[in-house]
């Protein structure tokens, strides 16, 4: 006996750009390519007791906001790239969506509304993507290679033959890129490349499991020489055994011309996959954090020094914060480079940066580190919770000084005067805005979202956090 699919309204999108739905008996549907406002049907794929979730098979009333893929290889069917969810909603609404998706957390999580929401920093949709993890597949039954994305729920690699939020002359690098693996004697035993996207070099990270022979290191330098903005990297076990293959007539770098910084990295270092988003998130974060001449700052978090750099040439002292020795000698490095360049637009105040395991600060450590004006925080996915953490504790200790061991040592410390946190997951900065509003007397301020990835149900935004007098 055959039953009629029930017509579902979708009222939201979650996280993974899922619409959200509910049936007449109450149970909660996703599903895949639907938007809001629509009624569709769903093909259920898995049912648990409170939910279901599965993939549009109707729609009797199309979204306004939904707009035709920008991309061949996008779709929910089989062998669909996965690399983008959202090509099928209109950009603007994208931006809407993750706008909404940012209050929800803050207020549902963190009980915390933002004094005013900040315009969305918004750029290309396209041709955005500066780094990417390719992965690479012989396929033995049919003598081919396959690069690019994984298919949508899949460990198969899609058939991809463009990327059109890679940049233009990287898509256009895929075809090629498949005939140079396939004439690799090692072609089946080289499962990625890493690509990453400077100024005027284009970096390729081949890993390789096997060590590869004089000839195939010849095929991939005929490659660069016809292709010459690329430039080859091979990884023969893990990330610290990158190196170049052939010595570089160009270093690879992005530039934040606003301040006068050039910062080279490497391929594997962690960078912002969008260059022209983050030059923008660079600018509002200085603006709003606005360190003057007679105010020390740290910068939480500080990686390479995307943010510190430019700090450094507004404030009157820096300190750089970040998990790793390694990191912080490059971050150095860095920073020597930028002293030290002719014509550079502004002096670089003095600036230090130390090694501290983040995710385990401690009160006593806050205030090794001494008094600062203004932070700047910018964790991974995993917040910054033990450094809001220990600042919470501070204020309540010092609130209440009895019986307190800490109260001598600490008083002369004062927590900084305005924070300014730069969030890639919602949900963390929520929880760490709600420690801040609630048990270290800030309040939020001003808080946005950033469309660093157009295309993706990835949140990226900014809170401002002001200390209550």
């Amino acid at each position: 006996m055959s039953t009629t699919p029930e017509w579902l309204l979708v009222e939201s999108l979650d996280l993974e750009a899922q619409g959200v739905a509910h049936r007449s008996d109450g149970k909660v549907v996703f599903i895949e390519g639907a938007l809001p406002f629509e009624r569709v049907t769903v093909q259920v794929g898995r049912q648990k007791n409170n939910w279901e979730q599965g993939t549009v098979t109707a729609i009797a009333r199309e979204s306004a906001q939904r707009v035709q893929p920008g991309c061949t290889h996008f779709g929910l069917h089989s062998g669909a790239c996965g690399g983008c969810k959202m090509q099928h909603l209109h950009v603007a609404a994208q931006v809407a969506v993750k706008q909404r998706v940012m209050e929800d957390n803050l207020w549902h999580l963190g009980k915390v509304k933002a004094d005013m929401i900040l315009r969305p920093i918004e750029g290309p949709a396209w041709a955005y993507r500066y780094r990417a993890r390719l992965s690479v597949r012989y396929v033995r039954k049919k003598g081919a290679v396959l690069i690019g994305f994984h298919e949508r729920k899949s460990r198969y690699v899609a058939d991809m033959k463009e990327c059109h939020v890679l940049p233009v002359a990287v898509s256009a690098l895929l075809l090629p890129l498949r005939a140079l693996i396939e004439s690799l004697e090692a072609r089946e035993t080289c499962p990625q490349i890493e690509l990453a996207c400077g100024d005027a070099v284009i970096a390729m990270v081949l890993r390789h499991l096997e060590a590869l022979s004089q000839a195939d290191l010849g095929r991939l330098r005929a490659f660069s020489a016809e292709h010459s903005a690329v430039q080859w990297w091979l990884q023969p076990k893990g990330p610290e055994t990158v190196h170049l293959l052939d010595a570089a007539t160009q270093e690879l770098n992005y530039s934040l011309p606003e301040f006068g910084i050039c910062m080279p990295f490497k391929p594997v270092d962690f960078t912002q996959v969008n260059p022209h988003i983050n030059r923008v998130l660079v600018s509002r974060a200085l603006r709003l954090l606005d360190a003057s001449r007679d105010e020390r700052v740290i910068d939480w978090f500080c990686g390479l020094g995307n943010f510190t750099l430019p700090i450094a040439s507004q404030a009157r002292e820096v300190l750089g914060v970040e998990g790793s020795a390694t990191l912080v000698a490059r971050s150095r490095e860095n920073y020597r480079f930028n002293q030290g360049i002719a014509g550079s637009l502004r002096t670089l105040a003095k600036t230090d940066f130390v090694a501290r395991n983040l995710f385990e600060i401690t009160p006593e450590l806050l205030i090794s580190d001494g008094v600062a004006d203004k932070w700047l925080i910018d964790p991974p996915r995993e917040g910054a919770f033990a450094l809001v953490q220990a600042l919470a504790d501070l204020h309540q200790q010092r609130i209440d000084p009895a019986n307190n061991p800490m109260t001598q040592g600490a008083q002369h410390w004062r927590p900084p005067k305005r924070i300014v946190y730069v969030s890639c997951n919602p949900s963390t900065l929520a929880r760490d805005a709600g420690l801040l509003v609630h048990r270290a007397a800030y309040r939020c301020s001003a808080a946005g979202v950033v469309n660093m990835f157009p295309h993706t149900a990835h949140v990226e935004s900014m809170a401002v956090f002001e200390l209550e007098p």
